[in-house]
């Protein structure tokens, strides 16, 4: 599993990503920019909070019945022409996915941008095996040639860097010798991916939702290489995190309603694709060979822990682009794959506490991520839930921080001890510039302690006889 996208630790990610002032000018503007837009496509439908409790309800039905939905998908995918496999965790499904483009001699795959590929590590295993990736979402595909740079966000995934930094890249690297304008720089890379199209000997896709009466998948773009992918190639794959499932294409309508508006702010997207088995007899375009890769790689532990209401997430990003710890830090801030809310929330129980504990304590629990979720997770409930068992759990923390609190259990719990320590606290304003907290201190002051206590107040008033 490569959640993982930094080996840097926590404060050295954060203080490298805080010191980039053009990328957190990028993604606060980004984030004014489709929070605006998020809020007006809303407020045009109407009766967001009953969209939301329906999405909710949903997804959650999903969840509680996974296994029915999952096998009537395989079984009518299968009987549409489609070959099904069902992955129990990154090293199979990528195994899966080597073995079909090695039947099919392949020696070039195009690829749309698929998160749950990110995940399983795929593009780094195709090409160790000889076979060139070519990302042809514009976002992934200027990170690709930007030195392998992995996304910072799950819709918009180089929303950290800008237009210039990308004319240079593709200066550099592709010999581009235009302007910075986006529309120029898009239409010279639409050249150069366009021949890769009718050269690839594959098309690899995502899934954003499969649905189970038909056993259809689907794919949401906002650009026309998905189109391409998927009909160019003689043979697709498709990887789909086995939670992205809906029963029927009325609850399809319903949760693409809400992705658009909720990712970008729109009421559709650009390019809706659905896609049921391979290309038939009388269809004009399409794969010859459609194979579907269901992936778990961890999503069973969590829906069997108390977080599983995580996995209703329909990857729309707008935790991400309300939360003001992302807004400074970006994705890479967090060190994986799924940054923000979304991540702080799925990252510790998919991929386990002894490497990801330290991330949750990004999170300012200001509750913003509730109240635009479409699908309702309680996303910092469950990021508290896990700060808790972190706390709990005498192995995930640090002794020198095991020995603070202790000592702090002790003057909150001893009436002796906590009156010394009130009577110190007049003191507490000199402790910051030359402690420990002497950092945290730099853009902050302690609040004045009063001399007198309420304590010595109350009880001088009773000695007094109370209020006059």
């Amino acid at each position: 599993m490569t959640i993982k996208t930094s080996d840097l630790p926590l404060k050295e990610r954060l203080q490298k990503e805080l010191g980039n002032p053009q990328m957190r000018k990028a993604i606060a503007n980004a984030q004014d920019l489709l929070n605006g837009k998020r809020e007006a496509a809303f407020e045009e439908l109407g009766d967001f909070e009953q969209w939301r409790d329906t999405a909710e309800t949903i997804r959650s039905h999903v969840l509680e019945n996974l296994d029915y939905y999952l096998n009537q998908f395989a079984d009518k995918a299968s009987a549409a022409g489609a070959h099904v496999y069902f992955a129990e965790d990154a090293a199979q499904a990528t195994r899966y996915g080597l073995e079909i483009l090695q039947k099919r001699k392949a020696v070039k795959a195009v690829k749309s941008k698929s998160m749950v590929t990110e995940e399983i590590g795929l593009n780094e295993m195709l090409e160790e095996a000889g076979i060139e990736v070519i990302e042809t979402d514009l976002g992934e595909y200027l990170l690709q040639i930007d030195d392998h740079d992995k996304p910072s966000h799950i819709v918009v995934p180089a929303l950290h860097k800008n237009r210039d930094h990308f004319r240079k890249v593709l200066a550099e690297k592709k010999g581009y010798k235009g302007d910075n304008v986006p529309e120029n720089m898009t239409r010279f890379v639409r050249q150069l991916i366009r021949k890769e199209f009718l050269e690839a000997d594959v098309g690899i896709t995502g899934c954003n939702l499969a649905v189970a009466e038909t056993g259809t998948v689907t794919l949401v773009t906002n650009e026309g290489n998905g189109r391409f992918v998927t009909t160019a190639p003689k043979t697709q794959v498709v990887f789909m995190g086995m939670e992205r499932i809906v029963p029927t294409f009325a609850e399809l309508d319903i949760i693409f309603s809400m992705l658009a508006r909720s990712a970008v702010g729109a009421k559709l997207t650009s390019y809706m694709s659905l896609m049921t088995g391979p290309k038939g007899p009388e269809d004009k375009d399409g794969p010859e060979e459609l194979h579907i890769i269901v992936v778990d790689n961890g999503r069973s532990r969590v829906l069997e822990s108390k977080f599983r209401e995580v996995l209703r997430c329909i990857r729309c990003g707008t935790c991400m682009l309300e939360c003001p710890a992302y807004r400074h830090i970006s994705g890479h801030g967090y060190g994986t794959l799924y940054p923000g809310p979304l991540g702080l929330a799925l990252v510790p129980v998919l991929a386990g506490y002894d490497d990801y504990k330290e991330i949750t304590k990004i999170c300012s629990l200001c509750g913003a991520c509730n109240e635009v979720c479409p699908v309702k997770i309680p996303l910092y409930e469950y990021i508290f839930e896990h700060r808790r068992f972190i706390a709990e759990e005498g192995n995930l923390t640090p002794a020198g921080e095991k020995i603070l609190m202790g000592r702090y259990g002790d003057v909150i719990g001893s009436s002796t001890l906590y009156g010394l320590a009130t009577k110190a606290a007049r003191f507490s304003g000199l402790a910051p510039k030359v402690g420990p907290l002497k950092q945290w201190s730099v853009d902050r002051d302690l609040p004045k302690i009063p001399k007198t206590r309420f304590r010595d107040w109350f009880a001088d008033r009773e000695k007094n006889g109370g209020a006059k």
